[in-house]
């Protein structure tokens, strides 16, 4: 696809976009979070995003964060309609031993956060964001082949046109370069659904 596409959403970090490849250098104290839990509100981090209206299709990238080095230093792909209804996936850095693989879906202002622990020696990874109207399928994968649903949900506000793409922040003082490639938009790989049919009522 063409890259020269993205579009930042806002003024934060620094980027480049290259005919094959997109890097971002986060700043410091940034990140995507809406209340839960920690009760606080972050809503600075690089997002660099394109549109469309189409309802069924599926977005892919893969992300290399080898200088990630700080806590919650992270880079995925991202779907921010705005402040308050997003999701993400992504890497986030924990500690020399592990890192957070998970995602976050924001709906109405409320976030949640879904992770599960893997080898701090992993480097790099796919990701994969499927539309069926309203409701997404987002997956991983380590090499770009073979990949792992890690989520199913439904956005109140995703029905209509809509942005996606790429994001990297750093919530802590720290700052590191991401880099995105193989990034590609295709008929959405996620099959209609073939088992039991809708409630009536649904």
């Amino acid at each position: 696809m063409d890259l020269k596409k993205f579009n930042r959403t806002r003024e934060s970090g620094n980027y480049k976009i290259y005919d094959d490849k997109i890097e971002i250098v986060t700043k410091p104290y940034t990140d995507l979070w809406q209340r839960t839990y920690y009760h606080f509100q972050n809503d600075n981090a690089t997002v660099l995003q394109t549109e469309t209206d189409e309802k069924y299709f599926s977005f892919v990238v893969k992300t290399d964060f080898k200088e990630s080095r700080r806590r919650f230093d992270q880079c995925g792909i991202v779907m921010y309609l705005d402040s308050e209804n997003w999701l993400k996936c992504s890497v986030e850095y924990e500690n020399n031993e592990f890192q957070h693989l998970g995602s976050v879906v924001t709906n109405n202002g409320y976030s949640d956060w879904a992770t599960t622990e893997i080898d701090n020696s992993v480097k790099s990874m796919w990701y994969r964001l499927s539309r069926r109207e309203y409701d997404y399928r987002m997956e991983c994968s380590y090499d770009g082949i073979t990949f792992s649903q890690m989520r199913i949900c439904h956005m109140f506000k995703g029905g209509g046109k809509i942005t996606f793409g790429i994001y990297a922040c750093s919530p802590e003082d720290s700052s590191f370069k991401a880099t995105f490639t193989d990034i590609q938009i295709m008929e959405c790989q996620w099959e209609a659904h073939n088992g039991q049919q809708p409630d009536r009522n649904c």
